[in-house]
């Protein structure tokens, strides 16, 4: 079953690339005592992931920030190494942007949203989703219908919800 407002995150180990490689990023940590977005994308340099959704979360950034919202995090079912190489090329890491992996898929299972599409070659990958959570509670989902799309997921979609 998915996940919806008012359910509350569990916690999940994200992976990033620090300095001394890959490290374990508890989403719960991040969250606490806070309000974040995140956002998860079917996967690091796809079309619509690349050209629509990260970057309308570098153009909302400011307006998130305004809102009280500190941390923006882009979640997606690959590897650690793939999401700090796509996040330097889309400029999502210079802008501030948390780009986790998740890289076995679980969180994105334990939530309700993978998705297979085996004709693109994406097998257990994210549907593409933005969220609010408060404190750990989702407070704002939404989906896209079609992962080629990206309109009620983007950054001016979720920064209206506050």
């Amino acid at each position: 079953m998915a996940i919806s407002t008012g359910d509350t995150l569990p916690d999940a180990q994200l992976i990033r690339l620090g300095a001394e490689g890959p490290e374990a990023v508890s989403l719960s940590e991040i969250g606490a005592g806070k309000t974040i977005a995140i956002f998860a994308v079917p996967g690091a340099y796809t079309p619509t992931c690349s050209s629509a959704h990260v970057p309308s979360f570098i153009r909302t950034k400011d307006g998130f920030a305004a809102k009280g919202v500190e941390t923006i995090v882009c979640v997606s079912v690959n590897d650690p190494f793939v999401m700090k190489a796509w996040g330097e090329a889309t400029g999502a890491t210079e802008a501030g942007l948390h780009m986790l992996a998740d890289a076995d898929g679980s969180f994105t299972k334990a939530i309700g949203m993978d998705f297979n599409a085996p004709p693109a070659g994406l097998i257990g990958r994210s549907k593409r989703y933005a969220m609010l959570v408060e404190n750990g509670t989702v407070t704002a989902l939404h989906v896209e219908e079609s992962p080629g799309v990206c309109e009620t997921s983007a950054g001016e979609s979720l920064l209206a919800e506050l």
